[in-house]
């Protein structure tokens, strides 16, 4: 691997570091605060709804600008945002602060994710994937083990004080990382032919990954937001030893992460990502019936291991789908479906707990992603081109 594919997989390690822990926390937000569940649920759904406003102009200008530029500009974001959280002592300053951490992932997602692509090669580009996923999950994972350390010792904004300043070391770092920088294609095309070029992306099988994704991220994401709950309400463990429990589901993401980058270059994409799918739905039937904590746990970091398979060949179908030209659109295209989503579930999945159980929720998604599963059996990938399989020079050293 080169150089900047290792730049911009490290700051994704960064960039995920926060990722969970508002999952995690939203047991302690309910007692800290006095609030309803609803109303912790809010640090979750209004900040993933800031994140879903930024995702299009994070795509254009992904292919306008030096990836270096965009990914200091992330990780300033996010430093500066830990650092006001370590410092809030209300419950809507704590939201806002949120708001504003949440900008940084997708103008990192969108430029880094566009980046690679250009740089690696097609024939090993699911599993260049796979790697830069699983630093993803190495810092989700990391994020959120210290979280259960600080809630035993010092309370929680310690985690957010602890990491702000290596994120904005590592940002300071990217800014004189040169070697990101790469030669954007120079467009002259006129708006009929910028609309012409998304009607192509939209007709190459496209949508119906977009629907895909929707469809299967209202299952899992709803279900995944309230596993600390479950945890917590219905198997009877306390916050930090369910912050614990939800910290080892981004190691097993390391391991899933590279498992679907690994296999979707060897079997495909498309056959690895359904028995992924599929993988997910039979786990989270499992941790819904399961009771013995043992048991629950090990359900818990298979359904993480699958949920964690998904994003390689996912990022890899994009690249497959999308001309090489419009892959900052395309990937911030992704990302908005899966932010809309992840911005309504939360809130249906309070009224779907309000009338039954977390665990009756989790039996709610398990039809979801059954559902999705059989929509993306609809999806037929056009043949690798050979656009597709060669790399964009760059200025690489």
């Amino acid at each position: 691997m080169e150089k900047p594919f290792w730049i911009a997989s490290f700051t994704h390690m960064f960039l995920e570091i926060f990722l969970l822990l508002q999952v995690a926390l939203i047991p302690v937000f309910t007692k800290e605060f006095g609030l309803s569940l609803f109303e912790a649920t809010l640090a979750v759904t209004v900040p993933t709804m800031v994140q879903l406003a930024v995702n299009v102009p994070a795509g254009m200008l992904a292919d306008r600008l030096k990836t270096r530029h965009l990914l200091f500009l992330s990780m300033m974001i996010e430093g500066g945002a830990a650092l006001f959280l370590s410092q809030t002592s209300s419950y809507w300053a704590l939201i806002l602060g949120i708001c504003i951490m949440r900008v940084s992932s997708p103008i990192y997602h969108v430029a880094g994710l566009s980046r690679i692509s250009r740089l690696v090669s097609r024939g090993r580009l699911s599993r260049s994937m796979g790697l830069h996923n699983a630093l993803g999950s190495l810092g989700s994972a990391v994020g959120t083990i210290s979280l259960s350390f600080f809630l035993s010792t010092l309370g929680w904004r310690w985690t957010y004080l602890f990491w702000s300043l290596p994120i904005v070391a590592w940002g300071l770092f990217v800014l004189r990382s040169r070697d990101l920088d790469v030669e954007q294609e120079t467009r002259t095309e006129n708006h009929g032919q910028r609309a012409s070029r998304l009607s192509i992306i939209m007709s190459a099988g496209f949508p119906v990954f977009l629907a895909f994704i929707g469809l299967r991220a209202v299952g899992v994401v709803g279900s995944t937001t309230f596993v600390p709950t479950f945890l917590v309400r219905e198997r009877g463990v306390s916050e930090a030893v369910a912050s614990l429990i939800f910290g080892l589901g981004p190691f097993m993401g390391i391991v899933g992460s590279l498992l679907g980058g690994y296999l979707g270059d060897r079997v495909g994409a498309k056959k690895i990502l359904s028995l992924a799918v599929l993988g997910s739905a039979l786990s989270l039937l499992c941790l819904a019936l399961l009771t013995n904590i043992d048991s629950v746990v090990f359900t818990y970091l298979m359904f993480a291991l699958c949920n964690n398979t998904i994003w390689s060949p996912m990022n890899t179908i994009v690249v497959d789908l999308v001309p090489v030209a419009e892959r900052g659109l395309g990937f911030s295209m992704y990302f908005l479906t899966e932010g809309l989503v992840e911005a309504a579930s939360p809130t249906i999945a309070v009224q779907v707990i309000g009338l039954s159980s977390v665990s009756t929720l989790f039996l709610f998604g398990v039809g979801l992603v059954l559902a999705s599963l059989a929509l993306l059996q609809r999806l037929q990938l056009r043949a690798r081109s050979a656009v597709s399989s060669t790399r964009v020079p760059s200025r690489d050293v």
